[in-house]
């Protein structure tokens, strides 16, 4: 199997795994149990997590919160926010192409009473920044932009974005999953107010994540989501997952900027070899800035759910894996203003640092076969070629 699904979720960096292992079978105390060595060394390695991860943000230890991943802190944060700060208003400005769990979260709010503003986008995904400005209103709570879109790897520009938010006194939300270890930026620096990311996206194990919100002189007002014991200061209880934050703060160790140099190699050879092999199909937002590791590439009247049964040793994605079991065409492609039958046609293609060269030159070779053959089959390119539709 040739895995090109990585923004979906990537393999356990060995070493990670290595690191998480004492505390399955050696010191799987509970670390809230700090009235016994073993619970003091568990709350030790997670307290050198949490500083291991605030030294890669460049923000302070108690900044960071730990969660089960993304999903549940865009829920905490926009749903927390939109009940502590009522008083001044109840509307949130965010862009049709975030992810569903940004998209889903808002849209249950509308029904109690929130006001959304969802941004339109150009051809190539980006948004326009005058725009943005303009929509902020006096009762807006929060602006909630990803970093990089998970299914294009369109890079939305943060730092602008923190400077207009900071400029209309307004809360600035990034959901930064995607840009871990593909990208350079100092978020923290940028102005972003409040964060989060997964650790399955950057070869960390699944159900761990991070929260991080700025410390002002006014502070952020959240709601705790699950509520229970007064772990992570009474945000978010729950026994801690030890193991998998532990690896979390050992993934962040072994990223590298060398490792996002591999990924430009990887995706130029990709994109190059395919334009110049495969005849009809395009890169959608080929000329936006985009992350190192991700092409989404439409085959025109190919199928891509066809296209991927054909090549069962190819592992890629036709759109999103939260969204994988919808029947309608990828809601991100559609803000960008692509067809309906394009968007069918589109398959995302995402890297890691464990990908190789070899490996795009047989995907590339396994998707040009699979396509010259679904096309030989097919009416409607022959259609398609004769200048009939």
């Amino acid at each position: 199997m040739i895995y090109f699904d990585n923004n979906a979720s990537t393999m356990l960096d060995p070493q990670v795994l290595q690191r998480m292992l004492p505390f399955f079978m050696d010191d799987y105390a509970n670390a809230s149990s700090i009235h016994h060595k073993m619970g003091r060394k568990a709350n030790e390695a997670l307290q050198q997590a949490r500083q291991t991860i605030a030294d890669y943000l460049h923000a302070q230890s108690k900044e960071i919160f730990f969660t089960s991943g993304a999903t549940e802190t865009i829920n905490m944060v926009l749903r927390g926010l939109f009940d502590r700060y009522r008083i001044k208003g109840s509307h949130i400005v965010t862009c049709k192409t975030e992810h569903k769990a940004v998209l889903s979260t808002c849209a249950a709010l509308e029904k109690k009473g929130a006001q959304v503003t969802y941004l339109p986008l150009d051809g190539n995904g980006n948004i326009d920044l005058q725009l943005l400005e303009d929509s902020i209103r006096p009762d807006t709570i929060v602006v909630s932009l990803m970093a990089v879109n998970n299914e294009t790897g369109l890079i939305h520009p943060i730092e602008e974005v923190a400077r207009i938010c900071k400029k209309k006194e307004v809360l600035f939300f990034c959901d930064a999953t995607q840009a871990i270890g593909k990208m350079e930026i100092d978020f923290v620096a940028a102005g972003v107010d409040i964060l989060c990311f997964s650790a399955h996206k950057f070869h960390g194990p699944k159900g761990a994540g991070v929260l991080y919100v700025k410390r002002k002189s006014k502070p952020i007002q959240l709601e705790a989501l699950l509520t229970g014991g007064n772990q992570e200061d009474s945000l978010r209880a729950g026994t801690y997952n030890v193991p998998a934050i532990v690896g979390m703060a050992e993934a962040i160790k072994q990223l590298d900027v060398k490792h996002i140099q591999h990924l430009k190699n990887l995706q130029l050879q990709f994109e190059k070899r395919l334009l110049n092999e495969i005849e009809d199909i395009y890169i959608h937002a080929a000329t936006a800035h985009r992350v190192l590791n991700t092409s989404n590439v439409c085959f025109k009247h190919v199928k891509g759910t066809e296209l991927m049964t054909k090549i069962p040793q190819l592992a890629v994605a036709a759109g999103s894996a939260c969204v994988s079991g919808d029947r309608d065409p990828s809601h991100v492609l559609k803000a960008m203003g692509v067809s309906d039958a394009d968007a069918f046609s589109s398959l995302r293609f995402s890297f890691s640092r464990f990908n190789t060269l070899t490996e795009i030159d047989t995907a590339v070779g396994l998707l040009k076969a699979a396509v010259d053959d679904i096309r030989r089959k097919s009416p409607v390119w022959l259609l398609y070629k004769a200048g009939m539709l």
